[in-house]
């Protein structure tokens, strides 16, 4: 059975595997970034289209989501690192993976729930924070019970049903594309000699491009729907409390 290499520090655990997946990830969309956007010019080069294609594909989803034009400069680069971040991550378990005997030293971080709880959490936070500045504490805490005070249980079970739909689906996802693989690799390949060696390479192959769109997909949905619940905190809120107001 796989293990994740976890140490303790001050008496806090610390998962070696998801810091080393998440680090090698951050420093890869670093110098990628960094590599498209050298020597920005007037007449783009093609490494400039690229980046400015990516940019505008991410201010897309943003603008899509979000109506309010203050909040969609504060998102903007949020979601363009997230996506990047997510895609890069998704994609790691797929081509690279380290193991000492039963030890997993290098695997794609967003197979880990706590991983991708994690990114579950800032969305979370931040449509808080948006929602907090843009209505006020009171005005904001009114918007649970609206728009009549009986939906207050149900709007606060919907923070915990967002949290865990937005995190455990990339989980589930990512996890599952690496279980295949590693089926695909080590039991079919070596179920029965070189039969099945021969038949396991082009389905691992297959599979593997197979997991890359379903890496693709699933960072896309995880920032549209982190755009969407930061969209509802800064607008559905805001016009259901105008309406109030008028009436």
């Amino acid at each position: 059975m796989e293990k994740s290499f976890v140490f303790k520090f001050m008496g806090l655990n610390f998962d070696l595997t998801g810091i080393i997946g998440s680090t090698l990830m951050a420093l890869a969309v670093f110098l990628i970034c960094l590599w498209l956007a050298r020597k920005v010019e007037m007449k783009p080069n093609k490494r400039q289209n690229v980046f400015e294609y990516l940019l505008d594909f991410i201010n897309g989803i943003v603008k899509d989501n979000v109506s309010d034009v203050d909040a969609q400069k504060h998102l903007s680069l949020y979601a363009f690192v997230l996506f990047l971040f997510i895609w890069f991550m998704n994609q790691l378990g797929m081509f690279m993976e380290v193991k000492v005997d039963d030890w997993v030293f290098i695997k794609s971080p967003t197979a880990d729930p706590v991983a991708t709880m994690s990114f579950a959490m800032m969305t979370l936070l931040l449509s808080f924070t948006f929602g907090v500045q843009r209505f006020g504490v009171g005005g904001y805490l009114k918007n649970y019970a609206q728009p009549v005070g009986f939906m207050l249980p149900i709007n606060i079970v919907e923070e915990f049903t967002n949290f865990l739909t937005l995190s455990l689906r990339l989980y589930g996802n990512i996890y599952a594309g690496e279980v295949l693989l590693t089926l695909i690799g080590n039991d079919l390949a070596h179920a029965g000699g070189p039969f099945t060696l021969i038949l396991a390479a082009p389905l691992a192959m297959i599979w593997q491009g197979f997991s890359v769109f379903i890496g693709s997909i699933q960072a896309y949905v995880f920032v549209t729907l982190s755009m969407v619940y930061i969209g509802k905190k800064v607008t559905t809120e805001y016009f259901v409390t105008s309406l109030l107001v008028l009436n």
